[in-house]
């Protein structure tokens, strides 16, 4: 790729995914708005553009390889930034969650990929928004943890509830509480017939996609009641950094020594390790969740934005630990 075709690919994002104005995206990249109209116009003209941006920068696919080599990635997509790290978060979710619909109508429309495990989150949520309509009547997709949350924000049961709608396929979620109140209810919620169903579909599924949760006061997990306030600050003096399928992780990978991890409904990292596993997340106040769950080993491909995957990769030493997977 040369330095006018990465320029074009970032315009375009800039464009389409991030909103901006031709003035804006002239200021941000230092060049003329004569420039960026040809840009896009390039982009566009090239098949670059089409229900997606098509590719990263060069200085993406750089970041790409680097946390493949680190971490033992098969696979792995870094979408450019789209703002100056002044803006909400929800410009760095939608370019997120642009790559991860790409990602997945891809698979999907050819024809090899028809079940799907889903997890949750508002990322999750926001793929399926753009993901374009398929007749997949043979799809199937399934909840790989409870689907049952205090509040409907990024429910897991609407996601993949909307993931059926999109592709005409079937949907299968988990009747029951995200994280259980006790390590006894937990395990009479598992043994029900309807989840033991789920379970069985969901070590069937060929692709599973996941979120990942930071464990910072303005977590999700907050916002969606899936924790309380006095749980949080518990798994976090347990030296719980980030949340991973209803798992919490340490900083180096392992599962922390908490109830916590027993409560929760749903598959465990044990099961997901060993298939294809990816990861769609960001913003830099993730990076050390997100580290975290990386070393764990668990993953196989991850959809994450520019200046995350840079804090990601600053740290001391190779950044992988004794769980990374080998090839």
């Amino acid at each position: 790729m040369d330095a006018e075709q990465s320029l074009a690919i970032r315009a375009a994002w800039l464009a389409y995914v991030g909103g901006h104005t031709q003035e804006e995206i002239a200021e941000r990249l230092g060049i003329t708005r004569v420039k960026v109209q040809r840009l896009v116009a390039s982009a566009m003209k090239n098949g670059l553009v089409k229900f997606f941006v098509e590719g990263v920068p060069a200085e993406c696919l750089a970041l790409e390889d680097e946390l493949m080599q680190r971490f033992g990635l098969d696979r792995c997509v870094v979408v450019p930034d789209v703002d100056d790290g002044t803006q909400p978060p929800e410009s760095t979710i939608a370019s997120l969650a642009s790559a991860a619909a790409r990602y997945l109508h891809r698979l999907l429309g050819s024809g090899t990929l028809q079940r799907v495990g889903i997890g949750q989150g508002r990322t999750l949520a926001a793929m399926v928004e753009r993901l374009p309509s398929l007749q997949l009547p043979g799809a199937r997709f399934v909840s790989l943890l409870g689907s049952l949350t205090r509040r409907s924000s990024a429910n897991p049961f609407d996601v993949i509830a909307k993931l059926a709608e999109r592709t005409g396929g079937e949907c299968y979620f988990m009747p029951v509480p995200f994280i259980a109140d006790s390590v006894a209810d937990a395990e009479v919620l598992r043994a029900q017939r309807g989840v033991q169903d789920v379970f069985r579909l969901a070590r069937e599924c060929q692709l599973c996609v996941v979120g990942i949760a930071d464990l910072t006061p303005a977590t999700h997990l907050l916002r969606s009641q899936s924790l309380t306030p006095a749980e949080l600050k518990s798994i976090r003096a347990a030296g719980a950094v980030g949340e991973l399928a209803g798992r919490f992780i340490a900083a180096d990978g392992s599962l922390i020594a908490h109830e916590m991890n027993a409560r929760a409904v749903g598959v465990g990292l044990d099961e997901l390790r060993g298939r294809p596993v990816l990861a769609v997340a960001g913003g830099k106040y993730k990076a050390e969740s997100i580290r975290a769950v990386l070393r764990t080993g668990v993953l196989t491909a991850l959809i994450v934005d520019e200046a995350t995957a840079k804090a990601v990769l600053r740290t001391r030493g190779s950044g992988a630990a004794a769980g990374t997977r080998s090839h």
